[in-house]
């Protein structure tokens, strides 16, 4: 059985996709309960976006050329005290743009990935 999440890594051939083989890694190791899948494939992206749940769509690992986006559906509720919140500030949704000489701080990820799973858990919209 094929794992769509690594054939999605696998497809980008550059410095994209060990970041977000990276991002894939702190995410699942922030709660046993997270579920992966990929989502929303089309004619543009056959191997469509990945998306990390639980009770509810934690955030999304997108991809474009010069930068990996991870979209929290309900980031404005989430607390983030690392600052990594750098996109999409505007509604409900935040993202966090990581280029290509990015490191992110997997602690501060962690942290996050946790308060959007305890908001989702919450039943709250956002």
């Amino acid at each position: 059985m094929t794992d769509p999440v690594q054939e999605k890594i696998d497809s980008l051939g550059d410095w994209r996709g060990p970041l977000l083989a990276r991002i894939r890694a702190v995410i699942l190791a922030a709660d046993a309960d997270i579920a992966e899948e990929i989502k929303w494939r089309k004619p543009t992206n056959p191997l469509g976006v990945v998306v990390w749940s639980r009770a509810g769509i934690i955030c999304t690992g997108e991809t474009y050329r010069d930068k990996v986006k991870l979209t929290f559906m309900k980031g404005a509720a989430v607390s983030d005290p690392g600052g990594l919140f750098n996109a999409s500030l505007d509604g409900v949704r935040r993202a966090i743009d990581i280029r290509q000489d990015d490191a992110p701080d997997e602690a501060a990820l962690t942290a996050l990935i946790r308060a959007a799973i305890a908001i989702n858990l919450t039943g709250k919209r956002g």
